[in-house]
């Protein structure tokens, strides 16, 4: 079991108050309901089961030992701690899980429920206090008609209050509705007017839809209200803080901020290479979402490049200057990056298809679940047929007000492609896999380190270069 530093004397309330709800690990099974108090279990686990993972938000490694320790005393099966996620924690790191051969994945904190691949997952979400007097109260002040048509939604850490919350405002307001967490994809078709997004389900009884409805969240700002804003852009939005105890109408400019996403469309538009980035390992779907964002670059006559690159900064991507733009494939919450301190723009799945397939109108409702644009999905639209560039109609791009080219290629053959031709290296008749991207590498005149074993002279420590590859703060001075 991996012990991380700085183990503290009493493990927070929520993860002790689970102690004893997952001592009997082998037959973890329920069915969550419609207010699930701290745990989401679409889960069950053999009795065989002996490897578990436990995985922890940063601020909680350090009572990880001790848990830890508890569930291996209570159930006999070796738990180990997942130190360090390699995306966002609320996504389940499953490969980390599956280097150490678990069987189960136990996670800890606030989480993004999107689903994943292989292995059973037990949501602990936390319970962070709420006070459910100066919330509803704060409801009545922001809705003071009690006809009004109100969703609430909250963060998954303040799902467990949510039922106290109900019984205080449904005798007041009739039109009230409360959504519940779920997990995992629906059992059936949707109902009509049901909407599932987000870990979210709640079922709209008016007629005009969603749009007749306002938006209650309870939670702190976040990535999670901003995706809520951006896929509900139609309806207004409120919240109450429950670390501030202030309820306030949300003032964030949902038009600015569509403006703002596309105007990356138009840079998606403009671009020549696509760097895709592997933001997510775990939830399902992410391979066939990456092979569709490789064809659709491939029919507009882009290059593509796929990177892994763990989280994702601006030093990282900044070691690739030739990609214009970066599409990010993550979970619903971290898809939508500020890139305004990064070199070049980020983009999401979804916009990198209104910037390439033609098919694909804006029609104000904004996607950021990459699965919704898989065939099969509710929002895939399919590639329109190629069109010859003596037919093609000229597109002038907003942003440098050139000339591009906006139509669809063929589709690439099943030969293999350029990148992947073998060709004879040297006279023993060995094969090498001639690749435009190392070509081009091998062109630069700094490729990394070389070992250069006892070629090299001794030589004392010098202080060494200040800054990233492609700027450091000494070159214009040796230029002069």
């Amino acid at each position: 079991m991996a012990q991380p530093s700085g183990v503290s004397a009493t493990p927070p309330s929520f993860i002790s108050a689970n102690l004893q709800r997952v001592s009997s690990i082998h037959c973890i099974h329920s069915v969550p309901s419609a207010h699930p108090p701290q745990c989401l279990t679409p889960i069950c686990l053999s009795p065989c089961s002996r490897q578990v993972a436990l995985q922890f938000p940063d601020e909680l490694l350090a009572d990880a030992v001790q848990v830890a320790g508890g569930l291996e005393a209570a159930t006999g099966a070796e738990m180990f701690v997942l130190g360090d996620t390699t995306y966002g924690s609320c996504c389940v790191d499953e490969v980390a899980a599956e280097h150490v051969g678990a069987e189960a994945v136990l996670h800890y904190g606030p989480a993004c429920l999107s689903p994943c691949r292989k292995l059973p997952v037990l949501h602990i979400f936390g319970q962070q206090p709420l006070d459910v007097e100066r919330c509803a109260e704060a409801f009545r002040e922001l809705y003071p008609e009690q006809q009004s048509r109100v969703v609430v939604l909250s963060d998954v850490v303040y799902a467990h209050a949510m039922g106290e919350l109900e019984q205080q405002l449904r005798p007041e307001y009739p039109n009230i509705i409360f959504s519940r967490l779920v997990w995992g994809d629906p059992p059936g078709p949707a109902v009509p007017g049901e909407e599932r997004k987000f870990g979210r389900q709640f079922l709209v009884e008016a007629a005009g839809g969603l749009q007749d409805y306002a938006m209650f969240y309870v939670g702190a700002e976040g990535l999670a209200l901003t995706s809520f804003m951006l896929t509900w852009n139609r309806c207004p939005f409120s919240s109450f803080n429950p670390t501030t105890g202030c309820g306030r109408r949300e003032t964030l400019n949902v038009n600015r901020a569509l403006m703002r996403r596309l105007y990356l469309v138009e840079h998606a538009r403009d671009a020549s290479v696509v760097g895709i980035l592997v933001g997510t390992l775990g939830v399902a779907g992410y391979l066939a979402v990456l092979q569709h964002l490789r064809e659709l670059l491939a029919r507009a006559g882009k290059r593509s490049y796929t990177l892994a690159v763990g989280k994702p900064n601006p030093a990282k991507l900044a070691n690739f200057p030739e990609v214009d733009v970066f599409v990010l494939v993550a979970c619903a919450q971290n898809s939508l990056l500020d890139s305004s301190d990064f070199y070049r723009p980020v983009v999401t799945p979804y916009e990198l298809e209104l910037a390439c397939n033609p098919a694909r109108e804006w029609t104000g409702n904004y996607l950021t679940d990459f699965r919704d644009l898989l065939p099969g999905a509710c929002a895939h639209v399919e590639l329109p047929p190629a069109v010859p560039a003596e037919e093609a109609v000229p597109d002038v791009s907003l942003i440098s007000g050139k000339m591009r080219a906006a139509h669809l290629c063929d589709p690439p053959s099943s030969q293999l492609p350029p990148s992947a031709a073998l060709a004879c290296r040297d006279q023993t008749r060995a094969l090498a896999e001639i690749s435009p991207a190392a070509s081009f590498l091998e062109s630069r005149s700094w490729r990394g380190l070389e070992q250069q074993l006892g070629q090299t002279p001794v030589s004392k420590a010098v202080q060494g270069r200040r800054g990233i590859a492609i700027a450091y703060e000494d070159e214009g001075c040796e230029q002069r």
